[in-house]
């Protein structure tokens, strides 16, 4: 039986944080790295606003090594992305938002 699978939702520690993506740990020596490109649909500034050291995530396995005990991993989509993401400013997304709102605050200032 696999300990992993593809598609499937896996847990594990976050031992370092590159530029490039997010390296984790998991279970029975398995280790695992979450690309910059598997973070978010969105442009990723800073791979650090999505995980700290020591954090533990849950995170879909794309691929499998089992030979050297690899995973590669996404949260793209994800609940824990999209809460993460929450707070974050994405180009002009929250411009988009709130201008109807200013818009209508102005309207009814000038009545």
């Amino acid at each position: 039986m696999e300990t992993y699978q593809i598609g499937k939702v896996a847990y594990g520690s976050v031992t370092g944080i590159e530029k490039y993506g997010i390296f984790i740990k998991f279970e029975d020596d398995y280790t695992g790295l979450i690309h910059i490109s598997e973070l978010s649909e969105h442009f990723v500034k800073n791979v650090g606003d999505y995980a700290k050291i020591g954090d533990i995530i849950p995170c879909i396995v794309l691929q499998i090594d089992e030979k050297l005990k690899r995973l590669k991993c996404s949260i793209k989509n994800t609940t824990y992305a999209m809460e993460k993401e929450s707070y974050m400013d994405h180009g002009f997304a929250p411009l988009k938002k709130q201008l109807p709102i200013w818009m209508k605050e102005k309207l009814n200032e000038m009545q």
